[in-house]
Formats: structure tokens, C-alpha cells, sequence
């Protein structure tokens, strides 16, 4: 009796070491390869917020902080701009400032199509404050640059999201290339693959939020959250109350995949109040191409009543396939009322070096 209960007792063991062996090997595949650094590893038992402040209360020198949570789908990669040629990522070193996050590797040859299944957020510690936030895909190898680096494990992207979100409210969001903590922890939100970086992201372009906030967010939602950023962009394009917002969120439809962009596109370009906005829109209609985007620009030269805007419009034709864009352009040179934009065709063709466009100028100047 004594045997088998032994035997029973060693069978538990060996179950709850199993158990614990593949949890282990499951933290260890969501963890990136970490070089030059003064590693530990260890887990969230109560929240996330409670164990980061714990650590960050004892930081009394530089060290980083690190975990993994799932990564939205697509080609998403953040791989601070170190690309093989196989489309993984090569080594990210922590200590510099030439991180970045791209839909694609920019190198040639053959690249995956899934970007890492895992995103991997980073906040560096330096006297007890963050002063940097960062993301690198699951595939980067990490250069710590000599210092600690806390691995965390069993994050919930929940809770990760809460996190940041106390770096991104107050934030500046100084303007184009912003590398602040505000930027980076908006980037990893973004880049979430969990419903509450969507409550985040519509937190963020609430009308009393900063408008350079309403902006970068409203960026993400085109190019990382499909439907549910669309949406939001929709809303934005009809409500926001700030020219300069609106005229961004014209192009984080251009960068959305998601059917019904397009068409919210032209209606800004035909009903928005701002001349200026309406103006973004027809450009970013023109990188889009197709007869919608033709019919609408073409549409905004005859009737649009601000000459502003039907000059934006004509260079719209300009960024246009040539077959599309330099038969309307001589069109208009020809038949247009209004002579500004005659001359804005005409200065267009010019630059189209297109044949067609000088046998225009010859037929014009030997009349």
C-alpha cells in the first residue's frame, strides 16, 4: 500500500514538472534572443503595474525591462530597421535611438509573410523613471548594451495596454519623427493584438485630447486596426473639429486596407467645410488611383469653388498612372475656365515627359 501511494505521489511530481517544463519552454519561445546584457527572467504573479512599479521603485541604475504580448496579424515587423535578407530581423541595439516600425522588410530577396507572431514591448529605466519605450518583433536579437535587462512573463495584454496608456495621456507628441515616450507607447498599443488597444485608441481621439495625439492615433488606426480603426476614422472625418486632424485622417485612410475608405476619401474631398482638407483628400485619392479616384478629382477641378483646391486637384491628376493622368491634364489645359489651373495643367504636363504631352505644346504654339 505504501509502494503504490509512493508510485502515485512520484507520478504527481512528475506531471507538475512536466507542466512546469512546458510553461517554461512557452516562455522561452515568446522571448527573443537577449545578447550583452545582465539577464533575469521573471513572472507576473499579481499585475503587471504592481510588479513594474516594484521593479522601477529599485532601479537605481539604468536597466530595461521587457516582455511579449500577441502581435496584431500582417507585416507588421518591428525590427529597428535591421533587416536580413530573408526578412527576419538582425540585431536591435537597445542603447541607440534608430528604432522603427515598418509594414515590410525594405531589403531585397525572399520575406515572410506573416510578420513575428509575438510583439515584444521594451521600457528603459533610469533613476527609478521610464525614459524610453520601445518594440522589436519576437525574431530580433536584443543588444542590452552591457546593462539588466528583467525578462517578465504571463503579461496580459490588458494590463499592458494599461500601462502604456499612463505614458500617452499628457504626453507632448512634439511633431513628425517624434521619438518621445507618449510616441513610443501609442506605436505599442497600436500594434496589440487584444481589444482593449482599440478602447485605448478611441480614448485618444476624444475632441478634448491634444490634437497632436487625435493625429498620430488616428494614423494607427488606418495602418494597424482594420474594421475596428475604420470606424473610428469614419467618425473623425465627420466630427473632429480640427482642420489639421481631419487632414490626417484623410491619409491614415489612404494607408487602410479596409473596404469603404476609398469611398469615405472622396466624400471628404466633395463635402468637407476646409478647402485644405478637401485638398489632402484629392491627393491621397490620386495615390490610390482607380476610376473613382479619377471621377472625383476630375469632378473637384470643374466644381470646387476654391481655386486652392482645384489646383491641388490638378496636381492630383499629376500622381496619377499615365494613362489616366495626362489625357485629363491636357483636358483641362484646353478646356477649363479658369486660367490659374489651366496654367497648373500646363506646368504638369511639362513635368510628365510624356509624348503626348508634347505633341500638345506643338499643336499650342504653332496655332
Amino acid at each position: 500500500m505504501q509502494t503504490l501511494r509512493t508510485i502515485l505521489i512520484g507520478q504527481f511530481v512528475l506531471a507538475v514538472m512536466l507542466t512546469a517544463t512546458a510553461q517554461s519552454a512557452q516562455q522561452a519561445t515568446d522571448m527573443p534572443r537577449i545578447d550583452n546584457a545582465e539577464l533575469e527572467t521573471r513572472s507576473v504573479t499579481s499585475s503587471l503595474d504592481a510588479t513594474f512599479r516594484e521593479l522601477a521603485a529599485k532601479a537605481d541604475k539604468p536597466e530595461w525591462i521587457g516582455y511579449s504580448v500577441d502581435q496584431i496579424p500582417g507585416e507588421h515587423n518591428a525590427c529597428c530597421g535591421n533587416y536580413h535578407d530573408d526578412g527576419s530581423c538582425g540585431t536591435c541595439n537597445l542603447e541607440n535611438d534608430h528604432d522603427r516600425v515598418t509594414g515590410r522588410p525594405q531589403k531585397s530577396g525572399t520575406i515572410k509573410l506573416e510578420g513575428a507572431r509575438q510583439l515584444v514591448v521594451l521600457l528603459r529605466l533610469e533613476t527609478k523613471q521610464v525614459v524610453k519605450i520601445r518594440v522589436a518583433s519576437q525574431n530580433c536579437t536584443l543588444d542590452a548594451g552591457g546593462l539588466p535587462f528583467v525578462w517578465l512573463t504571463s503579461v496580459k495584454p490588458a494590463e499592458s495596454v494599461a500601462l502604456l496608456d499612463t505614458f500617452v495621456h499628457g504626453a507632448a507628441f512634439e511633431g513628425h519623427g517624434d521619438h518621445g515616450l507618449g510616441n513610443g507607447a501609442l506605436t505599442a498599443i497600436a500594434l496589440h493584438a487584444d481589444a482593449s488597444a482599440d478602447r485605448a485608441l478611441e480614448s485618444f481621439v476624444a475632441p478634448d485630447q491634444k490634437e497632436a495625439l487625435r493625429r498620430q492615433a488616428s494614423f494607427w488606426m488606418g495602418a494597424a486596426r482594420g474594421k475596428a480603426g475604420l470606424n473610428l476614422l469614419l467618425r473623425m472625418a465627420k466630427t473632429d473639429p480640427c482642420s489639421d486632424v481631419r487632414a490626417q485622417v484623410a491619409f491614415a485612410l489612404y494607408v487602410s486596407h479596409e473596404p469603404g475608405a476609398i469611398d469615405e476619401m472622396i466624400r471628404m474631398a466633395h463635402d468637407d467645410a476646409s478647402a485644405h482638407v478637401r485638398g489632402q483628400a484629392l491627393f491621397w485619392l490620386a495615390q490610390k488611383a482607380g476610376q473613382k479616384a479619377v471621377g472625383t478629382i476630375a469632378g473637384a477641378i470643374e466644381n470646387d469653388p476654391d481655386t486652392e483646391v482645384k489646383k491641388k486637384a490638378v496636381f492630383a491628376l499629376s500622381q496619377l498612372p499615365r494613362e489616366e493622368g495626362v489625357p485629363k491634364l491636357i483636358e483641362v489645359a484646353q478646356t477649363n475656365r479658369n486660367p490659374e489651373v489651366r496654367k497648373q495643367a500646363m506646368f504638369w504636363l511639362g513635368q510628365s515627359h510624356d509624348r503626348r504631352a508634347l505633341d500638345f505644346f506643338e499643336k499650342v504654339l504653332t496655332q
